[in-house]
Order: C-alpha cells, then sequence, then structure tokens
C-alpha cells in the first residue's frame, strides 16, 4: 500500500515540475505583437426570418409543396 502511495505521489508531482518553453502550436497568445486576423462588422440579424405561428393548413397541400418534384 505504502509503495502505491509513493508511486502516485511521484507521478502526480513529476507532471507538475515544469513548463514548456514556448507554446506547443501557434503564436505565443501573450505577445502583444503576434498578428490577429482583421475584425469585420457583421449584422447579428442580417439573416433572420419572422417565425410568426400561422393558422392550421390542408395536410395535403403542405406535403405536396415540400414534396420533391416528380421526375418525367
Amino acid at each position: 500500500m505504502k509503495i502505491v502511495f509513493v508511486a502516485l505521489f511521484a507521478l502526480l508531482t513529476a507532471a507538475c515540475t515544469t513548463l514548456p518553453a514556448q507554446p506547443i502550436a501557434g503564436l505565443d497568445p501573450a505577445d502583444p505583437e503576434s498578428p490577429v486576423p482583421p475584425v469585420r462588422a457583421e449584422n447579428a440579424l442580417g439573416t433572420y426570418l419572422s417565425q410568426r405561428p400561422v393558422g392550421p393548413a390542408p395536410w395535403r397541400e403542405q406535403n405536396e409543396r415540400v414534396a420533391p418534384k416528380a421526375k418525367q
């Protein structure tokens, strides 16, 4: 039991000993001179479509409207 505890403690402390010198992938996020993509203004409601409730419609007409067209 004591050996398992010592091994577990050694593994946990070994993982916390050093940090990598540089970021693993990409540029350093702490570097204020790192390039960033340009920001562009975009309308948040540009693709909004009103989804108001409507009265019930005959189901056969609804199905025919959205069904694939018959190939001739």
